[in-house]
């Protein structure tokens, strides 16, 4: 029998989502499943939800509630982490809007940039008291983390625990596997691709004809503008979902059909992504502006009425959806849980581990996104050429993200001020440590450990 622990479980986006992922497996018809969350009515909420979609459907899966860690944790073979802390969007607001008045120019503020470093500030400590439970209770288990800031989380927890088998997932290389095939005309399976680099800053590295064996990057390039250029971005679906009153779900890998939404802007949301495609000559796996939060031009080249009714959307989507259990495929862990258990010795698109050298001129210790072999063994990181423009991109986050992972572990607020003065985003310096002591004392009680 496997055990599965989901700690944060009382969202029911993440708990539905996941347990349909886990029911609809074949291999996981017996497991013992534990929800976990601080909020425990929220999670007994998620736990009546399941047990009457497991007595509707007949299926034989073991579900409870365990809010204490430590007995949740007991015999635990795989670990799923999906947390966040405090009101997210409120917070999102100040890590996004409160470093723009002090004079930097960023996008998005989630994952990259000062937003990126002060949500990782919040979210790493309480994801390394987990890691810690796991380490002292279950420390053989696999441990999936889906929170953000992905590879800022991941390389702080390897360096406090490198001992732990962590792994970090996210969907985003949907956004490219999704088009790749339509837009060569080809069926899926007659194409496999890699892409590599920094979770949400990761390019296409090659994609082949499996019938052939060649290369199809370059057919790749010269029909992206014409097929990128005509779809609709998220002004138009925002638009959209306002005028039908129907919510269009753009998350996961099942398919997005957007053939009724007009294009109203050619390029809508992807005026980065084709600065890259024409500057760099590469595709990046996110087509919207996710992509400029590391880079330091990005607020001059992108679509900022995109970035705001992404923002918008994406908050409502979030505040108005009505989860609910489904036997479909939302996200990658499940299939990756399954290759462990069967030993399926299978190619898996993209997870977050220490680079131990899979990226060429990036540290060891640098946690990046890059395709794995699966088997029983576990996951192995692939090895990935990158081109020296894109890997200079990369290389611009290397103390970033040393300087994130020491002011948590240091609890020091002169490494906060250090992480912001290395980080390409940020342009300016004099009044770097007035924003910092702005945002630890907005951010209270999260930050106080910085104080």
């Amino acid at each position: 029998m496997t055990k599965i622990v989901m700690i944060g479980a009382g969202s029911l986006q993440f708990g539905a989502g996941m347990l349909g992922d886990i029911f609809q497996s074949t291999l996981l018809v017996d497991a013992e499943i534990v929800l976990n969350d601080i909020n425990e009515k929220a999670a007994t909420a998620t736990l009546k939800m399941a047990q009457e979609f497991i007595a509707a459907n007949g299926l034989k899966q073991r579900i409870s509630v365990e809010s204490d860690l430590a007995k949740a944790l007991k015999g635990a073979d795989f670990v799923l982490i999906s947390i966040e802390v405090g009101d997210r969007f409120k917070l999102w607001d100040m890590d996004w809007k409160i470093p723009q008045q002090y004079g930097i120019q960023q996008v998005y503020g989630e994952n990259g940039g000062p937003g990126g470093l002060f949500h990782s500030l919040r979210i790493i400590p309480p994801i390394l008291e987990i890691c810690r439970s796991v380490s002292e209770v279950s420390p053989d288990a696999t441990i999936f983390n889906f929170s953000n800031p992905m590879s800022r989380i991941c390389t702080t927890v390897h360096r406090a625990f490198p001992e732990l088998k962590f792994i970090g997932m996210c969907h985003e290389i949907a956004s490219l596997e999704r088009h790749l095939a339509p837009l060569l005309g080809v069926s899926r399976d007659q194409i496999h691709y890699r892409a590599a680099g920094l979770n949400h800053f990761s390019v296409l590295a090659d994609v082949i004809y499996t019938d052939s064996g060649e290369s199809a990057y370059e057919d790749v390039r010269a029909k992206a503008p014409a097929y990128f250029s005509a779809l609709p971005g998220y002004s138009e679906i925002l638009n959209y979902t306002r005028e039908k009153q129907r919510a269009i779900n753009t998350e996961g890998w099942m398919e997005v059909d957007l053939s009724e939404v007009p294009v109203k802007r050619q390029w809508s949301d992807r005026w980065l992504f084709r600065d890259i495609l024409e500057q760099f000559n590469l595709l990046p796996i996110t087509y919207d502006s996710h992509f400029g939060e590391y880079i330091q031009w990005a607020h001059e080249v992108s679509d900022h009425r995109g970035i705001l009714d992404f923002y918008t959307l994406y908050r409502h989507h979030l505040g108005d959806s009505k989860p609910a259990i489904k036997l479909e495929l939302h996200e990658r862990v499940v299939p990756i849980i399954e290759g462990m258990l069967a030993d399926r010795k299978y190619e898996e698109g993209a997870v977050n581990i220490p680079n131990n050298g899979h990226l060429r001129n990036l540290p060891d210790w640098m946690v990046v996104e890059v395709p794995a072999y699966i088997d029983a063994s576990g996951i192995q990181g692939i090895n990935v050429d990158l081109p020296s423009g894109f890997t200079g991109l990369l290389t611009n986050q290397i103390g970033v993200h040393d300087m994130t992972a020491e002011a948590v572990l240091r609890k020091s607020r002169d490494c906060v001020i250090q992480a912001l003065l290395v980080d390409p985003v940020v342009t300016v310096a004099k009044q770097i440590p007035d924003l910092v002591d702005h945002m630890i004392q907005e951010q209270s009680p999260w930050l106080d450990y910085l104080g």
